[in-house]
């Protein structure tokens, strides 16, 4: 991860840290994450790209916040995902990524 995105991420750690969000009920967290995703749909159905911009954004802030409330960091999560995905053979179906072994179930 950058720096940048690295200083980022700690901005946001202290500002939720600050307001007691750290604390918070993650399950309540989550339901502001799917929140954050559906503005981002918005604004791809809208074709903004400003709001999109903006709602990308907030759905990383919305995550760094649910990492922290359970004791990760978006990094740790980020690389659990990229090692899952990195070695994964598929291809692309009507611009969806389909791996491998769901196309051999399919």
């Amino acid at each position: 991860m950058s720096l940048e995105m690295s200083h980022l991420t700690n901005k946001v750690e202290q500002w939720s840290e600050e307001k007691g969000l750290d604390q918070a009920d993650s399950s309540k967290q989550f339901l502001k994450v799917t929140e954050e995703v559906g503005e981002v749909a918005a604004a791809l159905a809208r074709s903004d790209k400003d709001a999109l911009k903006d709602g990308i954004g907030d759905v990383l802030v919305t995550l760094i916040i649910l990492a922290q409330q359970n004791d990760m960091t978006i990094d740790e999560c980020l690389e659990t995902a990229y090692n899952e995905i990195k070695d994964r053979k598929g291809k692309l179906i009507n611009g969806t990524f389909v791996k491998e072994s769901d196309l051999q179930e399919g």
